[in-house]
Formats: structure tokens, C-alpha cells, sequence
């Protein structure tokens, strides 16, 4: 049974001041937090309160010893103004996966998901309405046990906070595929979306910005030819008419947003093969004029259609038309504010 969420409200929101035509994510947020402790064992006292700073030990575990985990989420208003979550239960799941990887407890599934739906109808006002924008959510977990020493941790807290959105990328973007870095191994914490993953990822990146690219192509350890995924995006290439994009095989995230486009380009008649991939094939079918499109897709992103791919040694340009990847962008937008038909069950309304 889900536990009851004791909920206190700030006496006057801060939504009001927000130019939500002017947004850049992660730089306001709004009233509210969603709190919940393990201790002793179990998840306890889950709550909503005021956003505030949250004590905290210098010896705990997470700062040192790294157990952060976190998921990324957005809600929107749809029909009448009913604020929308997608695919929660997701979510839930892929939490709970990279919880396990990181020697963490799981989280209540039924518990995430109900905080989730009361959290945001509390938050309802800091949803945008401007096209492409929404309440990005970020639900986390980390140890907050003070203790020195390696081992799992005993206590942790699961936060789930909101920063209101535009859209991501508003053109499209150039790829460095990375021939030194990496970002993850099989074996590794890559399926996982843990913290330390992306801290690794940072000085790489910005390596390719200083280049002139917007994000990395990660490619494998061992030959740096096969494809893994892109900074902040899983990757689709569209080759002769169909659609390809690397197989989950232990180091690639399992996008909630790559899952649904999958969905949505089968659904919409297109072949969709999940394979190992290769620099080398996405080189031969663009010196024939077989690599037709291309686009990352994730929830902060949404859709980013590539217009380039290359580093030091080589340069790809794609054509400049990307009609499918513009109609998934468009449909999965639709969706979310119920301008569109949900076929697939996605839409959870919020209370």
C-alpha cells in the first residue's frame, strides 16, 4: 500500500515571476520538493515541502564514494489544463535498475509513481505552455549516510525537485565521435544513470564544443568504431529507408524517449533493427547516399536531428531535409498535450 504523503505548501508560489517565454532548464525551480528517507531498512516519512537546503554531513557517502542516481522526467498541461506525466512507470523501473547496479535499495514503484502525480499537480502553475516546453522532473537518489569507508550505505534520501523547460536545442547539431575518451564499458555502470557517468563525460565535452560540435559520439573502448549513444541522447540513424539504433548491450542507457520512438516508427510502418553499429557502415552509407537522417532522442532533448558527424579525420554531412525525424518529434509533442491521439497508453494525468 502506498504510504500517505504528508504535504505542506509555500505560503505564496514564485511561479509569477518566471518569464516562461524565456526559459534555460536547471536555472529556476519551483515551490516544491518531494522528500522520502531510508532508514532502518525502510523507505519512510515521504513528504512535499517548500524547496530549502538540505543539511548535510561532509562524510556523506555520496560525496565521496559516489552512490547518486537520478532520473529525468517532464510534465505538461494537457486538455482543459490537466497537468500530464509520460511514461512514469518507466521511469520507475529504470530507477530501481540503476539502483540495483549501484548497490542501492529500490525505491516503491507505486509510491514513485503517486508522489510523481501529486507533486506535479501541486506544481501545476510552473508548467510552461509555450510549444516544446515543459516541467523538466528530476527524481534522485543519493547516500547521505555519514560514514568513511567502502561499502553500500545504510541511509539515503529520494528527492524528486522541477525546473520549468524550453526547448532544448533549437537547430540542429553537429557530433564528435570520440576516438579517446570513453564513456562507458560493458560490465560497467553505462546502463546505469548514475552521477559519476556524467562527471566523466564533462571535460570530453567540452573538448567538442571548443571544436565547434554540441555534443560527443561516444564509440566503444576497445576498437572506438562501434556506437553507443550521444552525451545527453540515445542515437538513430536512418539508412536506405530504415531505421537503426545501437542495441542495448550493458553500456548504453535504455532511453524512456529511444523506447517510445521505436514504438512510434513501427507503429507508423517503419523497420526498426536494434544492432551493434559501426562508424565504418554510417562512413559507407553516406559516401553512397544511404545515410538519410539521423537524431538523438531524450527527454531533456526531445528530438535533435544531426547535421554532422566527425572529428579530426573525417566529416559527414547529412541532408538537410529530415522529414520522419521531424514528423517524431512532432507526433511525440502531439501526444504529451493531447493534441494527438495516445495509442500506446503513455499519458498519465496527474491528480
Amino acid at each position: 500500500m502506498t504510504q500517505e504523503i504528508k504535504i505542506t505548501k509555500v505560503a505564496q508560489s514564485n511561479a509569477d515571476g518566471v518569464d516562461f517565454h524565456n526559459i534555460v532548464m536547471g536555472t529556476r525551480f519551483s515551490d516544491h520538493v518531494f522528500i522520502c528517507d531510508y532508514e532502518n531498512g525502510v523507505w519512510q516519512n515521504p513528504r512535499i515541502e517548500p524547496l530549502a537546503l538540505i543539511p548535510t554531513h561532509p562524510a556523506a557517502m555520496a560525496l565521496h564514494y559516489g552512490q547518486a542516481i537520478f532520473e529525468g522526467m517532464k510534465a505538461t498541461l494537457g486538455k482543459n489544463g490537466v497537468p500530464l506525466l509520460f511514461r512514469p512507470d518507466e521511469n520507475a523501473k529504470r530507477l530501481n535498475h540503476s539502483a540495483d547496479r549501484m548497490g542501492m535499495p529500490e525505491f516503491p514503484e507505486d509510491l514513485f509513481v503517486e508522489a510523481l502525480k501529486q507533486y506535479v499537480a501541486i506544481e501545476k502553475e510552473w508548467i510552461p505552455t509555450q510549444e516544446g516546453s515543459a516541467l523538466y522532473l528530476r527524481p534522485f537518489m543519493y547516500a547521505d549516510e555519514p560514514f568513511i569507508g567502502m561499502r553500500a550505505a545504510t541511509t539515503y534520501k529520494f528527492i524528486i525537485m522541477a525546473s520549468p523547460a524550453g526547448p532544448f536545442f533549437h537547430r540542429k547539431i553537429k557530433l564528435y565521435a570520440e576516438k579517446k575518451y570513453v564513456r562507458a564499458v560493458n560490465g560497467g555502470t553505462g546502463e546505469a544513470k548514475a552521477a559519476g557517468n556524467y562527471a566523466a563525460a564533462i571535460r570530453p565535452t567540452e573538448y567538442a564544443k571548443a571544436k565547434g560540435y554540441d555534443q560527443v559520439l561516444w564509440l566503444d573502448a576497445q576498437d572506438f568504431n562501434y556506437i553507443q549513444e550521444v552525451g545527453t541522447m540515445n542515437i538513430f540513424f536512418k539508412i536506405d529507408g530504415k531505421f537503426i539504433t545501437p542495441n542495448l548491450s550493458g553500456s548504453i542507457l535504455n532511453g524512456i524517449t529511444r523506447m517510445s520512438v521505436i514504438d512510434l516508427l513501427r507503429h507508423k510502418g517503419y523497420e526498426v533493427t536494434e544492432r551493434p553499429i559501426t562508424m565504418d557502415e554510417i562512413k559507407a552509407a553516406h559516401a553512397v547516399g544511404l545515410l538519410e537522417e539521423a537524431f538523438g532522442t531524450g527527454t531533456a532533448v526531445g528530438i535533435a536531428m544531426v547535421e554532422e558527424i566527425g572529428n579530426n579525420d573525417f566529416t559527414l554531412t547529412l541532408p538537410e531535409a529530415n522529414p520522419v525525424s521531424h514528423m517524431v518529434n512532432d507526433t511525440l509533442n502531439a501526444i504529451k498535450v493531447q493534441q494527438e491521439a495516445d495509442p500506446f497508453g503513455w499519458i498519465v494525468p496527474a491528480r
